[in-house]
């Protein structure tokens, strides 16, 4: 007897499920796409209970007649393609055919439709991909509606997240749609509230307004490029840069994809520029020719093959590295101003005593005989002006200042030490994108634990009251947008929330190179490192200190 079998159609389609539909975001994705693909202008969104129990995306394309509403749910059936030629030159946002009978295999459907003009249109139900229902219904343009996702897989609805994860997943689809189609008008209303309201924007640098605000935007440049390939990209103004990499999107054709390739170039272009422990905010569209990209290559059509990825490659990197690098030095010439003078009671920028003195040329910062004691008298000089060097005895120590005061302020923060929160003044309005503002509220007490008071002042707008002294002077919406992220990742193995959010707080809050600091500040700095559970690394793992004897040095010089 045959040991193989032709497996059945629902079971196909479960498996297709599988692949193309990861989370409720998924759906979303594919139901916001196909509006886009039947010409909509308009797109409206509703979700309940994290998309768990009702998805609903309803569009004023040009919908549907009666034939093509059931035979849209059939596998691999599509208008977007016809023969095997064209999936070497595809132009819509769909072409498989396989998302709408996917959906429908894992879920209870209501598809409502009617040709633009047409006096009538139809209602079509379906549960686990089966009809169950047809009938007559006043209707333009398309309506899916989705419930109960997973209800007849419960092994893939075990593995969701918390409503709150997979809302953010979902805002987080929406506003990459939103970001790529600036022309069409997005919203999104969860839990029967408004989360996202975007009208159709006049082009690109708008809807990034729409999306994430006046201050968000002004840290950005805008790079346009032409040839065998368009690009415009907003990209980190040298300086603003985040200690996590949210707000990184590339969109090839209008279509928003994972390159690793392209994202790597974005890094490239800041080489030299940006700190190594930091990235970049950037939001990359590239255009151009169909037959040049293919899509067909993973089933929920987020990763993309080039032909001449090496030339793509490239022509990233040289433009958006020259124009930083022009907005740079532009930066440079409007605040550069004559060098003073070196001064007695002031240190020259590099390689000068502890006391301001000029360090003789012969003299030797490595002292045999000087204890590693804290006090302001402690021996250091400055490399550079991320680097100190404190002679001790048995040999040298070289600082990170930055990193070790991360690994102080991480730990004052686990333990709730000197984070007492200090009013502002005036409170602070800090636009925010959809997600950031939702997880941030929903976060609130424990914001609150880190000295961070922070209500909600409508339309993706927090109101940030009072801020631990740690704080004070640092870049507000970083910290918040970090915060975010952290909040949104969840656990990790290693890490509970409270240290992922601890250790993004204490990067933000942490002396800053080019900050200077003086001997009572150094020896007070060495003090609380060394007081610390784990003064050798930060909290991302970096060290925060290298110890070299007395034997490293003379092995260097080779004076063994």
């Amino acid at each position: 007897m045959s040991r193989i079998r032709i497996l059945p159609v629902d079971v196909r389609n479960k498996i297709a499920a599988g692949e193309v539909i990861e989370r409720p975001a998924s759906v979303v994705k594919e139901l916001i796409e196909n509006a886009i693909d039947a010409g909509s202008s308009e797109i409206r969104i509703e979700a309940l209970y994290g998309g768990m129990r009702l998805m609903r995306v309803s569009d004023n394309g040009c919908g549907m007649d009666r034939d093509d509403a059931l035979l849209c749910f059939e596998p691999h059936a599509t208008s977007k393609l016809a023969t095997a030629d064209d999936l070497f030159k595809i132009r819509t946002m769909g072409f498989r055919g396989e998302a709408l009978a996917s959906i429908a295999s894992v879920s209870k459907v209501l598809l409502t439709t009617g040709l633009k003009g047409a006096s009538s249109g139809v209602s079509l139900e379906l549960i686990g991909g089966e009809a169950k229902d047809m009938k007559e219904a006043a209707s333009s343009g398309t309506t899916v509606e989705i419930r109960d996702l997973f209800f007849n897989t419960p092994g893939r609805r075990k593995f969701m997240k918390s409503e709150g994860t997979e809302l953010s997943h979902i805002i987080d689809a929406v506003a990459k749609e939103a970001l790529s189609h600036p022309g069409i008008g997005f919203s999104l209303s969860t839990d029967r509230k408004d989360t996202l309201v975007l009208p159709g924007a006049s082009g690109l640098r708008e809807r990034i307004l729409q999306v994430y605000g006046d201050e968000f935007l002004s840290g950005l440049l805008e790079v346009t490029a032409s040839g065998p390939v368009d690009m415009t990209a907003f990209v980190s103004m040298p300086g603003n840069f985040r200690n996590s990499k949210s707000h990184q999107s590339v969109f090839i054709n209008s279509r928003p994809v994972k390159d690793a390739s392209l994202t790597h170039a974005v890094y490239r272009a800041y080489e030299g520029i940006m700190p190594p422990d930091k990235h970049p905010v950037f939001f990359l569209y590239l255009t151009l020719d169909p037959a040049r990209v293919d899509f067909n290559v993973h089933p929920t059509k987020r990763e993309v093959r080039f032909t001449d990825k090496e030339h793509l490659y490239r022509f990233v990197i040289s433009n958006i590295r020259g124009m930083v690098k022009a907005e740079r030095t532009d930066v440079a010439r409007q605040f550069a101003e004559p060098a003073p003078e070196p001064s007695p009671s002031l240190p020259p920028p590099s390689y000068a005593a502890s006391d301001g003195s000029p360090l003789p040329a012969s003299s030797s910062f490595v002292a045999e005989n000087a204890e590693m004691s804290y006090k302001p008298s402690l021996p250091h000089l400055y490399l550079g002006d991320t680097f100190i060097a404190v002679s001790g005895k048995g040999g040298l120590t070289l600082i990170d200042h930055h990193a070790a005061h991360e690994r102080i302020l991480y730990e004052q923060f686990l333990k709730r030490v000197g984070i007492e929160p200090q009013r502002l003044l005036f409170p602070r309005q800090v636009r925010l994108s959809a997600g950031e503002y939702g997880v941030l509220l929903a976060n609130r007490d424990l914001l609150l634990e880190f000295g961070m008071e922070v209500d909600d002042f409508g339309h993706n707008t927090v109101l940030v009251r009072s801020l631990p002294a740690a704080l004070a002077g640092a870049d507000l919406r970083g910290i918040l947008a970090d915060s975010a992220a952290a909040l949104a990742e969840g656990e990790h193995p290693s890490k509970t929330l409270r240290e992922s959010l601890a250790a993004r707080i204490a990067c933000h809050s942490s002396v800053r190179g080019k900050a200077v600091l003086g001997s009572e500040s150094v020896s007070s700095l060495l003090a609380d490192l060394e007081a610390t559970q784990h003064p050798d690394q930060c909290p991302h793992g970096r060290p925060t200190r290298i110890f070299l004897t007395l034997d490293d040095l003379r092995k260097m010089f080779k004076r063994k």
